[in-house]
C-alpha cells in the first residue's frame, strides 16, 4: 500500500483553517499556500539520501553533507504553480516540469493538454505539486507520465485529498508517497471535496 502522511504539526492546523475560510482573500490564500508548501516539502524530504560534502569554513575545513538525489518538482498546470515558489527555496537546485491538465466538467476526468518531459535522462525522485487531491485522476494521470520517464520515486504533494482520492491512489500506485495537510472524508455530486476549499486554482489566481 501507498505510504500516506497526514500532517497533524500545530501550524498545519492553523495555517489551513485560513486557507479554508470563504472570506480569506486571494492574497492571504497565496500566502497561506506557500507556508503550507513549505510545511509539507520539510516532511517530504526528511528522508532524501545525503554524500558527503568537504568545504572551508572562515575558521577550518568542515565535512557536511548534500543532497544524493536529482529532483524535479512537476507542478499540474494551473493550480500547482502555486506550490512552485516555497518549494524551490527549500530546493533551489529541484528542476521544474510542467503538466498541463484541466477536468472536464460533465465527466470529472482529466484532459491532458501539456506534457514536456525530456525524453531521457530522468530524475531520481519526482514530486508531483497539486493543491487539492479530489478523485485523484490528475495526480494519477502525472504519476503514469512520470513512471513513463523512467523516475524511480514518486512523491505526491497535496494540501487536502479526499479520501476516495487516497484510496485509489493506494490501489492504483501503491508503491508512491503521498504527502497531505489534511485528508477529508468524501466528495460532492460535482467530485468536489468536502469540506475542502473550493477550486484552488480560481482562489489562487482570483478568477
Amino acid at each position: 500500500m501507498a505510504e500516506v502522511f497526514e500532517m497533524t504539526h500545530p501550524l498545519v492546523r492553523h495555517h489551513i483553517t485560513i486557507l479554508r475560510d470563504s472570506r480569506t482573500p486571494p492574497a492571504l490564500f497565496r500566502a497561506q499556500t506557500r507556508r503550507l508548501a513549505t510545511l509539507l516539502g520539510a516532511q517530504a524530504t526528511a528522508d532524501l539520501p545525503l554524500r558527503e560534502a568537504r568545504v572551508s569554513t572562515p575558521i577550518t575545513d568542515f565535512v557536511g553533507s548534500e543532497l544524493a538525489v536529482r529532483l524535479a518538482l512537476v507542478p499540474i498546470l494551473r493550480a500547482g504553480l502555486g506550490l512552485v515558489e516555497p518549494l524551490l527555496e527549500l530546493l533551489p537546485e529541484a528542476e521544474v516540469w510542467h503538466l498541463g491538465m484541466y477536468r472536464d466538467e460533465k465527466t470529472s476526468q482529466p484532459v491532458e493538454y501539456y506534457c514536456k518531459l525530456r525524453a531521457d535522462n530522468p530524475c531520481d525522485v519526482g514530486m508531483v505539486l497539486d493543491p487539492m487531491l479530489a478523485t485523484g485522476g490528475s495526480v494519477l494521470s502525472a504519476i503514469e507520465a512520470l513512471k513513463r520517464w523512467g523516475c524511480p520515486d514518486i512523491r505526491v504533494l497535496s494540501v487536502i485529498a479526499s479520501q476516495p482520492g487516497i484510496d485509489r491512489l493506494r490501489r492504483e500506485h501503491p508503491d508512491v508517497k503521498v504527502y497531505v495537510c489534511a485528508i477529508d472524508p468524501e466528495l460532492n455530486d460535482r467530485n468536489f471535496i468536502v469540506p475542502g476549499l473550493g477550486d484552488a486554482g480560481d482562489r489562487i489566481f482570483n478568477t
